[in-house]
């Protein structure tokens, strides 16, 4: 339908003059009636102009706001907020490590890990069950070490037993891990027999319960494994690490027939540990399994190591029994990212400043994603993640005085 606008006589002269090719009948039309429906109508032009009428938009009055509201604000808008409180259909299994006298073991105390049954540090939600915990690190042989970290442990290096007692006395470890990489075939090819008997000297240097690790190689690692199970049946040792290239029938036959934990170690796909713990399954219960995801030192793959054990965690929060286990973290992958260790320019602050603070930003980043055992090496790293923990798990509130004026304050 197209509206046209109204033509005199003389003004339909003046336009059939002027070549618009209508009839002056047509034109006497559209100015009677002022608009005309047509069918299969074609128009040949050079040039056209189109006007349209302003619509509300361009109507609309202009607003003037209120004198008051021209003045400066004084104060926050007070609001009130009610936490996003969820409840979860499952939750992670609970795993004990270290087995006491009165359990078969010679160890201290037990301590349990897991059991969370909302996301890390959700207290708003559900109370913490356990509180997350360090292992040190302590080498059955001398190892390059960091300078960051060797000045802290240069009397002990060589002597596993005296290394392990420092960790826990004066380190404050919950925990050891005692990597027998002599036994690697590639350097001493320790036997599994000298493997127990540097196992022997730790169990009584300390108290505490023991992750032992091997060196690495699928073979020679199930072989030190089963010796130690065997021999310390009743300790309650996690068994660093059961990976996908090895015997899983004959390791996790041994680690359940003698009391032990397994950690199930998969590199950054949760499809592969899903795999991997549903093979444990045939021989281990959940409660003997605590997952090892593979973490991403600050810098090198960090946001990564995050993402794919928080979505862990959510994902055994919300029924995938695969995945609903305690988590831990190599933590001391971060002394591999040469920024934590190399000599640089004086702006990148001294390395023995940058080594703990390397490590212990990977390790913050990941307590967050809900990992619950850290394995660790430098001494103040370990204490601050200890003293951020226990803050978080005791809960309290902070006095938001101090930072509400955030915005102003200088550097």
């Amino acid at each position: 339908m197209t509206t046209l606008p109204h033509h005199d006589k003389k003004d339909n002269k003046t336009a059939a003059a002027e070549g618009l090719g209508l009839s002056p009948e047509l034109l006497d039309l559209l100015a009677k009636f002022q608009e005309i429906e047509v069918e299969d109508f074609q128009m040949d032009v050079s040039e056209m102009e189109l006007f349209f009428t302003p619509g509300i938009a361009g109507q609309m009055p202009t607003l003037k706001l209120p004198s008051a509201l021209k003045a400066k604000p004084t104060a926050m808008l007070q609001a009130a907020f009610v936490p996003p409180v969820e409840t979860y259909p499952d939750k992670i299994a609970e795993v004990k490590l270290g087995g006491t006298r009165s359990e078969g073991g010679t160890r201290g105390r037990s301590i349990v890990i897991g059991g969370e049954t909302s996301p890390a540090f959700y207290t708003f939600e559900r109370p913490i069950v356990h509180s997350p915990i360090v292992t040190l690190d302590v080498f059955d042989m001398e190892v390059p070490l960091s300078k960051a970290v060797k000045m802290h442990v240069k009397d002990v290096i060589g002597d596993p037993a005296a290394w392990a007692k420092l960790a826990v006395e004066k380190f404050g470890a919950d925990m050891v891990t005692v990597h027998l990489i002599s036994i690697d075939p590639l350097l001493k090819d320790a036997t599994p027999k000298d493997a127990v008997k540097t196992v022997e000297e730790i169990l009584q240097a300390v108290d505490v319960p023991l992750v032992i690790g091997g060196c690495g190689d699928p073979v020679k690692d199930a072989d030190v494994f089963a010796e130690i199970t065997e021999t310390f049946k009743g300790e309650r040792f996690l068994i660093s690490s059961l990976t996908r290239d090895m015997n899983i029938d004959r390791c996790a036959k041994f680690v359940k027939q003698n009391g032990h934990a397994a950690l199930s170690f998969t590199p950054m796909d949760l499809n592969l540990a899903r795999e991997l713990n549903r093979r444990l399954y045939d021989y281990l219960g959940k409660e003997d399994i605590v997952m090892d995801l593979t973490t991403a030192a600050l810098g090198y793959g960090l946001d990564y190591a995050f993402t794919n054990m928080e979505r862990a965690r959510m994902a055994g929060l919300m029924g995938d029994v695969e995945l609903a286990h305690p988590m831990s973290s190599g933590t001391t992958n971060a002394w591999a990212a040469r920024e934590a260790w190399l000599k640089m320019s004086p702006e990148w602050e001294p390395r023995e400043l940058r080594g703990p603070l390397w490590e212990v930003t990977t390790a913050l980043t990941l307590l967050l994603a809900g990992v619950d055992l850290f394995m660790m090496m430098h001494p103040a790293a370990v204490k601050t993640l200890k003293e951020v923990t226990k803050n978080l798990v005791k809960g309290g509130k902070v006095d938001t005085a101090k930072f509400a004026d955030w915005v102003s304050v200088k550097a």
